[in-house]
């Protein structure tokens, strides 16, 4: 078993947050509300360890990259923040029989040299603006040369490479989250995952649909919608309309043999139970898939669509109440009304368009591995590791022990 340490109700943030007192308006420190309406930023530089070994051989270090970047940035500037020794010493050991992915975690607060006051508008362009330029500018400097030789054609191109190489030379190796600081600050107590491609590699309905041999068709409007490009309820009622008639105990063979998940969700999950987290899935997939999912993982709760059968086969049909994207919402704010949390502590995470309506509504939206359109929207996207990537996006960062 793999052990990992999550820093235990760490003050880094606000250690930081304290060192730049005094570039701050009076007020300010110790209010999150009040650093809300501030363009102060908290930047999360996730990097595979691979780039940052080759960094390390040509004598330099990821801050000294980041710092570069920050000169180039006309009043601004940027802390290192980092844990405490306390924090350290008391933090959660996380066993897991996951490996989780060989990065290293950089953590910064970019503040303005001045007292710059900005609307939550304007907030929000100079982050996307800031997350274009600094990401750009570090996928420049610190992607890692290939371990293979390759040659540059007279067009320009790189040839004789194979599919496996080629795509290795395009992976991205970093992914930079950029949150205001009082994100960072503010305690999560609810976190709200999707289960297909996020919680689990696969899409159920998929599986289901190579059971009854429409894999094809079932796929091809299954990307349709998860791009927004069909309506979720409408799709959704396609889907299953092609599945009338297969045998139930197919559900139980997918379960036991093609359900796999995610790297990182076991650890994720822990690790989020440790701080206090409820931990839910909310799908748009299916009952059945979805309890083995949750309680596997140890969730506190789980909502999918109830698969409907008679005399042993699906029927085709579906619930009038279909989880789509605007009920996967409703149910968020009614857990977290049920919990009396205000929206602020909630957290959700997912892949697909219909996931975006409950992201919209959470503090933080993290997007894992997801359709361009969700990337766009959400508030930080992971790509590079795996769930526990999630946790980086939140400000936390495992310490392999």
């Amino acid at each position: 078993m793999n052990t990992y340490a999550l820093p235990k109700d760490s003050k880094a943030w606000q250690n930081a947050i304290d060192r730049v007192a005094h570039l701050l308006p009076m007020g300010s420190i110790g209010s999150i509300q009040a650093l809300k309406q501030l363009p102060v930023f908290a930047i999360i530089v996730v990097v595979a360890k691979t780039a940052v070994d080759e960094l390390t051989v040509n004598g330099c270090q990821v801050d000294d990259v980041v710092q570069a970047w920050t000169k180039t940035q006309r009043g601004w500037q940027a802390v290192v923040v980092f844990d405490d020794d306390a924090s350290l010493a008391n933090a959660h050991l996380v066993g897991t029989h996951e490996s989780l992915t060989d990065v290293a975690v950089y953590r910064y607060l970019l503040i303005p040299t001045d007292h710059k006051e900005m609307s939550a508008d304007k907030r929000e362009a100079v982050a996307h603006i800031i997350d274009q330029q600094l990401t750009a500018y570090l996928k420049k400097t610190l992607t890692p040369k290939p371990n293979y030789p390759f040659k540059i054609n007279e067009m320009g191109q790189v040839s004789e490479l194979t599919d496996e190489q080629m795509a290795e030379l395009k992976k991205s190796h970093i992914d930079v989250h950029i949150l205001s600081v009082a994100q960072v600050l503010r305690r999560h107590k609810l976190i709200c995952f999707d289960m297909d491609s996020t919680l689990i590699e696969q899409e159920v309905i998929v599986e289901l649909a190579k059971m009854a041999g429409v894999a094809d068709k079932v796929e091809k409007i299954t990307e349709s919608a998860m791009h927004g490009e069909m309506d979720f309820n409408e799709s959704f009622a396609k889907r299953v309309a092609l599945l009338e008639g297969v045998d139930i105990l197919v559900i139980d063979e997918i379960i036991k043999e093609r359900i796999s998940f995610c790297q990182g969700a076991y650890a994720t999950i822990k690790a989020l139970k440790h701080k206090g987290c409820r931990t839910v899935l909310i799908s748009g997939g299916f009952t059945p898939f979805a309890k083995y999912v949750a309680q596997s993982l140890g969730m506190d709760e789980y909502h999918a669509n109830p698969l409907l059968c008679a005399d042993g086969k699906l029927t085709g049909k579906v619930d009038k109440h279909i989880i789509d994207g605007k009920a996967k919402a409703r149910i968020v704010a009614r857990i977290a009304d049920a919990m009396a949390i205000d929206m602020e502590e909630v957290v959700c995470v997912g892949d697909g368009a219909n996931d975006l309506p409950m992201m919209a509504i959470s503090d933080i939206g993290v997007a894992y591995k997801a359709k361009p359109i969700v990337r766009v929207k959400a508030d930080a996207a992971v790509n590079i590791t795996g769930l526990e990537g999630v946790l980086y996006a939140l400000g936390h960062r495992f310490d392999k022990r």
